[in-house]
């Protein structure tokens, strides 16, 4: 009987997570959705301006840090609960950009 018990908790528990799963696909769309604009905004500075913008590049690495989150959780490789279920990551938990970029 105590095994029906606990087989019947982790189902409940793997349904939770489902659910978590499928809210972090949807916020993993919606950020994908904002790293393309992002990509495209770097670029149009870039190609203006001829210089990155660092403010730009700060924020598109910390998405991407986040999308790395979301796919890790979704995937079944992390239990750290991606933001909306946790905080964003922190930008010193990023890696850090590379200070010079390279177009060859």
């Amino acid at each position: 009987m105590d095994n029906f018990k606990d087989l019947k908790n982790n189902r409940l528990d793997i349904l939770k997570r489902l659910l978590r799963t499928i809210v972090c696909m949807i916020a993993f769309e919606l950020v994908r959705l904002l790293l393309q604009a992002v990509v495209m905004f770097q670029y149009a500075y870039l190609l203006i301006l001829g210089k990155s913008s660092a403010p730009l590049r700060r924020f598109g690495n910390r998405l991407s840090t986040y999308t790395y989150q979301l796919l890790r959780y979704a995937t079944l490789n992390d239990n750290m609960k991606p933001f909306p279920f946790s905080d964003l990551p922190e930008t010193t938990r990023c890696e850090s950009p590379v200070s010079r970029i390279d177009f060859s």
